[in-house]
This record gives C-alpha cells, sequence and structure tokens, in this order.
C-alpha cells in the first residue's frame, strides 16, 4: 500500500499529489490522508474517474481515503 499524506495543503495540492502516485503506482492500493471535506471530494471524484474503488473512513476530523484499483 502507497502512503500519500497530502494533510495541510489545499486543492488542488491534495489532487496533483494523489494523481502523481496513481501514475508511479499504477497496481497498487493507495492511502490517501486530507484534513478537509473538499480535498475529500476532489480525490475521491478524481479516484473514481481513473477506475478505483474509494473507501472513505473519518479519523478524528480527517479523512483517510483507501483507493483500490480497478483489477486489484
Amino acid at each position: 500500500m502507497v502512503e500519500v499524506d497530502v494533510r495541510g495543503f489545499s486543492c488542488p495540492v491534495p489532487v496533483v499529489r494523489t494523481k502523481k502516485a496513481m501514475e508511479a503506482n499504477p497496481e497498487e492500493v493507495l492511502a490517501v490522508m486530507v484534513e478537509t471535506a473538499v480535498s475529500k471530494e476532489n480525490v475521491s471524484r478524481l479516484a473514481k474517474s481513473q477506475g478505483y474503488s474509494v473507501k472513505v473512513e473519518e479519523v478524528s476530523g480527517e479523512y483517510r481515503l483507501t483507493l483500490t484499483p480497478r483489477d486489484s
């Protein structure tokens, strides 16, 4: 699992860094940590558009998104 911690950044940085991680690790499950609902929605939208399934967990007011590629 590849971890992407983009807490403390506002969009578009979380989306850009998540996209880079997807491109660098196309077969890997990604765990993305964000702290705002806006970042959660934007990263989720990107992941779904790239064929990933998205699982969201809220942890202490922040969000952990588990992005799983379609073929995994």
